[in-house]
């Protein structure tokens, strides 16, 4: 009963703090699941909550104490690597470690950098021993990783290598609508920066719209890059598409 209590809080944290920008009824979420995995006691469940906890404080504009927080989960879980599904939770808390850095305005922006790939080649270095999986619903594996590699780059300002890394990657391998939607729309947003690209820009986003509209809407960082393409000469098909996006995410012109 209490991992089921976990299992039904959890996807509750996603979709209240990614689909629809509530971090208030996330933390709710997370604090309940919380409750429940103290009387489970088991460490693997324990590193889960802490893993949603991190995504909670870097919604809530706190990247140094959700890296923090990531750490000690990373810790705690590297002492029960043998138990089932740990791995994978340990690749996706080093993705997340990874986010929050590119999020910390305080670090030197080489920092940053090396600091980003290290958590991406250990994860890396995990996906590719594990394979493709499902646990916990993360779907952590090569194409989550891949398409972390594309939003990374993009958040550090690495636009070209952002576009690099998103050429050969197939996010309908997994069948997780959110994560397949922010490889297009992370991509798109790295395609803004491109001279030249502004059109596939816009077909990015319209594209992540299709997958996960309520993910697309509530995206701040994506509404940046819709606003910036309005005010751009685009072929009239794509400047009509990508007003009626701008619309829909009660963007004005």
């Amino acid at each position: 009963m209490l991992r089921l209590l976990a299992d039904a809080y959890h996807p509750a944290c996603t979709l209240m703090l990614k689909s629809l920008g509530y971090t208030d009824l996330a933390f709710i979420a997370v604090t309940r699941a919380s409750e429940a995995i103290a009387e489970l006691e088991d460490p693997v469940y324990t590193a889960l909550s802490g893993f949603f906890a991190t995504h909670i404080l870097m919604a809530a504009g706190s990247p140094q104490q959700a890296l923090s927080k990531a750490t000690a989960t990373v810790n705690l879980l590297e002492q029960h690597l043998a138990l089932p599904h740990a791995e994978a939770l340990l690749g996706e808390l080093h993705l997340i470690s990874a986010t929050s850095i590119t999020k910390d305005p305080s670090r030197p922006a080489r920092d940053r950098t090396s600091d980003v790939r290290s958590h991406l080649a250990e994860a890396e270095r995990l996906a590719d021993g594990i394979g493709e999986t499902r646990a916990f619903h993360l779907n952590f594996g090569p194409t989550n990783v891949a398409i972390h590699r594309v939003s990374l780059n993009t958040d550090l300002g690495h636009h070209g290598d952002a576009v690099t890394a998103g050429a050969d990657v197939h996010p309908e391998i997994i069948s997780a609508p959110g994560r397949q939607a922010a490889y297009h729309s992370d991509l798109g947003r790295a395609l803004v920066h491109i001279r030249g690209q502004e059109s596939t820009a816009a077909e990015r986003f319209l594209r992540a719209e299709l997958i996960a509209p309520q993910r697309v809407h509530a995206d701040a960082l994506i509404g940046d890059s819709v606003s910036y393409l309005l005010g751009r000469r685009l072929p009239a098909h794509v400047q009509r598409d990508l007003a009626g996006l701008a619309h829909r995410m009660g963007i004005s012109r």
